[in-house]
């Protein structure tokens, strides 16, 4: 293709190829970010100390400082790698498993690290299954006890499960259920949300059907008493007592009619201060001295600056005790007393014994209500007789009450709690499923390396008595009739020690079964062949 042949999209797309990684790219990728002061201590400490143990175990036959140093750094690299590069770790900490034993613990944090940070499937098993087939390959080139074939294959498979799968399992399983719980955490931040959103519009329609119910009846009934009294009072038949009694009678009813549109404001828009206050107390107290009541109202402390829902609860005590004053006790003297203590506003409502029984029934409904009011404040409300025959009713409430019940306790416009879907299966039982079948076939593994390795251990083991029994010049297929079949990788190791083989002899190598107790020496007896007749038989022992 020559230049001009090259269309613009081509050039475009050819530009658009991202060029060779640059070496701050790759470090960025190998080793990424953010590097916090805390993160570099605990990375450095980390590796530091995986360095000194990856030295311990590769030099506990010998003193080879530069071999252990060399081994320890190794490790410490691969470890400081294992964030960036988990599945490319994991392969090279199996491949150098197979030399230095010091590499071990990097074996097990690079399958720990791949298992968390590999959240793919595909290639977590693609890298699993290179780094198992490398340990493999590498063991079996250069092993230098010249295993069977499926013992070092079970010996593989046992090792890289343990030190490398396992730590993966373990650490899948806890990082995918920090990840469950935090989507747990907040799905329910978000429910608990909506499920004040929706008591929330539940109040407010609630609140706006009875506004208006109250704003259609109760406005209506005032408004009538209202303009009746109004009528009465600037009529000319009425004495002066009279008219004056009308005129508070009107007073009432426009009073009760201000204080509902007031609540009716309230109830349409719960952002609006809430009527009534502890500066409207005197008002409450003029209108019952208007009534022809004798009131006194005290104030005791210092006064301070109250919340709008702490005020309204002191006017309403108010409001609640003279008006059973003058249901209950008409003409009895009344004392409102309003005492700032240190920590708490005292409200208190106290009338004189009633001159004569009071024909009026108390439905009980007024009290329940401060009390149920008071407690969500933070306070309580008493009322009882007092020791002079009359009647006292006493409100404490804290200064710093924040005057709302909170939404998510007792609430009853709050809907009953969503269920969270149950998915049938989740990473705890994934996880717990793979270490078992982990634990079951490295535990199979190691039963049936046991069973073989009994098995090879009888096969090259001769009984002294049957060794004594064998003469020299016997035939090479009788001996070998009597001898069990033998295993050479067990007894590979005798080759090189005993007396001199003879010229030209082909020569088996056997255990015995003498009850020698040292574990530094075997007994091994040895026969030697030519030309089909046994030359030559030896027992000596033999340094294992």
């Amino acid at each position: 293709m020559t230049p001009r042949s090259i269309t613009r999209p081509a050039l475009a797309r050819l530009r658009a190829l991202p060029g060779p990684p640059t070496p701050r790219a790759l470090l960025a990728r190998a080793l990424p970010g953010p590097w916090t002061r805390r993160l570099l201590v605990r990375e450095g400490v980390a590796a530091a100390a995986l360095a000194l143990l990856a030295g311990g175990l590769e030099n506990l036959d010998g003193t080879r400082p530069l071999h252990m140093a060399a081994v320890g750094l190794g490790t410490a690299v691969l470890y400081l790698l294992r964030r960036g590069l988990p599945g490319t770790v994991l392969v090279l900490a199996s491949a150098a498993v197979t030399g230095p034993a010091g590499f071990v613990p990097a074996l097990v944090f690079a399958g720990w690290s791949a298992g968390r940070r590999i959240l793919r499937p595909a290639p977590l098993t693609a890298f699993f299954t290179a780094a198992l087939l490398i340990l493999g390959g590498l063991s079996y080139r250069l092993d230098p006890a010249g295993l069977p074939v499926l013992a070092e294959l079970a010996l593989v498979v046992v090792s890289f499960m343990m030190l490398a799968v396992l730590p993966a399992v373990i650490s899948r399983y806890l990082a995918q259920r920090r990840t469950l719980l935090g989507a747990l955490q907040e799905r329910n931040q978000q429910l608990l949300r909506e499920r004040h959103m929706v008591a929330h519009q539940a109040r407010l329609r609630e609140r706006h059907r009875i506004a208006q119910d109250m704003h259609d009846s109760l406005g209506h009934q005032l408004a009538l008493i209202a303009v009746h009294t109004g009528a009465l009072e600037v009529d000319r038949t009425l004495t002066g007592g009279q008219r004056e009694a009308v005129g508070v009678l009107r007073q009432a009813a426009t009073g009760a009619m201000r204080e509902l549109r007031e609540v009716v404001g309230l109830l349409r828009d719960d952002s609006l201060p809430e009527a009534g206050g502890i500066d409207t107390v005197e008002r409450l107290t003029d209108a019952s001295r208007a009534a022809g009541a004798t009131v006194t109202l005290r104030r005791d402390g210092e006064p301070r600056p109250l919340a709008a829902a702490t005020g309204h609860g002191a006017y309403r005590i108010v409001q609640e005790g003279l008006t059973n004053a003058h249901k209950h006790a008409p003409g009895a003297p009344i004392t409102v007393t309003l005492r700032y203590e240190p920590d708490t506003l005292v409200v208190e409502v106290a009338n004189g014994p009633a001159a004569a029984p009071s024909g009026a029934v108390s439905g009980g409904q007024g009290l329940t209500g401060l009390r149920e009011r008071a407690r969500l404040l933070g306070g309580i409300v008493h009322a009882g007789a007092a020791p002079d025959g009359g009647y006292r009713l006493a409100g404490l409430l804290p200064y710093d009450s924040g005057g709302r019940a909170p939404a998510d306790q007792g609430d009853p416009w709050l809907p009953p709690a969503e269920p969270l879907p149950s998915t049938g299966r989740g990473p705890v039982v994934g996880c717990a499923v793979t270490a078992a079948v982990v634990l079951l076939v490295s535990v199979a593994v190691v039963g049936w390396a046991g069973v073989k390795f009994a098995d090879s251990v009888q096969d090259s083991t001769v009984p002294v008595a049957l060794y004594d029994s064998i003469q020299p010049q016997t035939p090479e297929d009788e001996v070998l009739g009597m001898l069990p079949p033998g295993a050479e990788w067990l007894t590979n190791g005798y080759r090189d020690s005993g007396p001199p083989v003879p010229p030209d002899a082909d020569c088996r190598w056997f255990g015995t079964d003498d009850g020698n107790t040292d574990l530094d020496t075997q007994d091994v007896v040895r026969f030697c062949f030519r030309d089909g007749l046994l030359i030559d038989k030896q027992h000596y022992r033999a340094k294992v």
